[in-house]
């Protein structure tokens, strides 16, 4: 099965991914792949990605208030210091994905983040710098030609494994690249694919 875009009740042309789920839906039309460039943001959607393993991405992003709240809204700088207790708390919150390894690797992550923030050029400029700063504008016509990882996902994966990151496998990484616009893997025929890499997110306004 091709796996072409789909028609919707509303006369668009979309990716078939997130099917008639008005959540999945407004998700693929307002966020995925639309260039990111917020250091935070792009920390936090790694993150979510490594809690994805083994699980649908549907799943992670209906509980994704409930791991902004738990994990202090992302915020590198808390969970770089969060000790034993702090874990064990969270391994009891109903609200999120309860995987001690996946929880253990945020913290860890959110160390490497932090040393890369002290280099210089920010996570953004890190991650960003691997396409030259613009969008890969693919033009794949069915879901079933998109990729499920790259060479340059492979390089991103094995540099960001280097500086300590945890769950950044290849298809992780890719699957980060193409939501946070990094890629740009909207099918040719979807009506997000000629607007979504000229857009520009807008900052979000933090959990207090």
């Amino acid at each position: 099965m091709s796996r072409s875009a789909r028609l919707h009740a509303d006369g668009k042309l979309r990716c078939p991914w997130p099917g008639e789920d008005p959540f999945y839906v407004a998700y693929h039309d307002t966020e995925w792949g639309v260039p990111e460039y917020d250091d935070r943001a792009l920390y936090e959607k790694l993150i979510l990605d490594g809690f994805q393993a083994g699980l649908s991405w549907i799943t992670i992003l209906r509980k994704r208030e409930n791991f902004r709240k738990a994990f202090d809204d992302f915020q590198p700088e808390k969970i770089a210091r969060y000790d034993a207790r702090k874990v064990h708390a969270l391994m009891n919150d109903a609200g999120i994905v309860r995987n001690r390894a996946k929880i253990e690797g945020a913290v860890n992550s959110a160390k490497s983040y932090l040393k890369i923030m002290e280099e210089g050029p920010g996570f953004s400029g890190f991650l960003w710098d691997f396409v030259d700063g613009r969008p890969i504008v693919n033009k794949f016509k069915t879901a079933a030609t998109v990729p499920g990882s790259t060479p340059l996902s492979i390089r991103i994966s094995e540099e960001l494994g280097a500086r300590g990151f945890k769950f950044v496998g290849p298809t992780i990484v890719y699957a980060f690249m193409q939501a946070t616009g990094m890629v740009n893997d909207h099918l040719v025929t979807c009506f997000c694919h000629e607007t979504c890499s000229g857009q520009h997110r807008k900052p979000r306004l933090k959990v207090k």
